[in-house]
């Protein structure tokens, strides 16, 4: 029989994050759910993977202090002793033109969307099980970047390049690290646009968390395991 897993998703209270964790546990993970602010929404996550029969548990953490990231890993491992699946989801959207955007923008988005990758491919290079698995959530903004997304599409950019290196880097432990890179995708980020971008889209329509989640479960599955350091387009073919 093969062991349990024990998953980590950090942003994952709601959104693709939350889709994410609860795919993962409907393959049989018990996973650990991240929160900045929105606890309510986090045991709502928690509440369906248990009602489902899976097991999971609610930590709040702001992934971009060093501290309370390895209070995530430390979780997991108080928990269900052991980690065997990261992703890292974590992340926000601030639009700004270059010439308008201010020193706290760049800092801001950075923050969350680069030092939050960074911290959690630090903490997993040193703390994950040989044969684990690494998913960090870019976006498709990092190849077809528009007016007003450069900070956030330079932000994720530097998280995939990271993402290459630890690949390189953990490969001799058989852990494989990859992102993936969502397009136009149903959640709160997207309000108010979501008509426009069906409309750019190949398969006419936006994407759907689950969509973003099947991707994932893929790449923590043993079906992946001779796919790592790949920056992988979930985007229905946005144009």
């Amino acid at each position: 029989m093969a062991r349990q897993r024990a998953a980590l998703v950090t942003g994952s209270s709601r959104g693709i994050g939350a889709a994410i964790a609860i795919r993962l546990a409907a393959d049989g993970d018990r996973v650990l759910i991240n929160y900045r602010t929105n606890r309510e929404a986090a045991g709502k996550v928690v509440a369906r993977i248990t009602t489902g029969g899976g097991q999971a548990v609610a930590v709040q953490a702001d992934v971009a202090d060093t501290d309370q990231l390895r209070s995530l890993f430390d979780a997991a491992e108080e928990h269900f002793g052991r980690l065997d699946v990261l992703v890292s989801n974590a992340g926000i959207w601030r639009a700004a033109p270059i010439g308008q955007a201010t020193d706290e923008d760049f800092d801001t988005v950075f923050a969350t969307n680069t030092r939050a990758t960074f911290l959690a491919l630090r903490e997993a290079a040193n703390r994950l099980t040989d044969g684990g698995r690494i998913i960090v959530i870019s976006s498709g903004a990092t190849v077809r970047p528009g007016p007003g997304g450069g900070i956030y599409a330079a932000s994720k950019a530097a998280g995939e390049q990271l993402v290459r290196s630890a690949a390189r880097e953990l490969a001799p432990r058989q852990i494989t690290v990859n992102s993936v890179l969502p397009g136009a995708t149903r959640t709160d980020m997207l309000a108010g646009s979501e008509e426009e971008f069906a409309a750019r889209t190949a398969l006419g329509r936006l994407g759907e968390p689950d969509d973003i989640a099947d991707v994932v479960a893929f790449l923590a599955s043993d079906a992946a395991r001779w796919i790592t350091g790949q920056a992988i387009l979930a985007d229905g073919g946005l144009l």
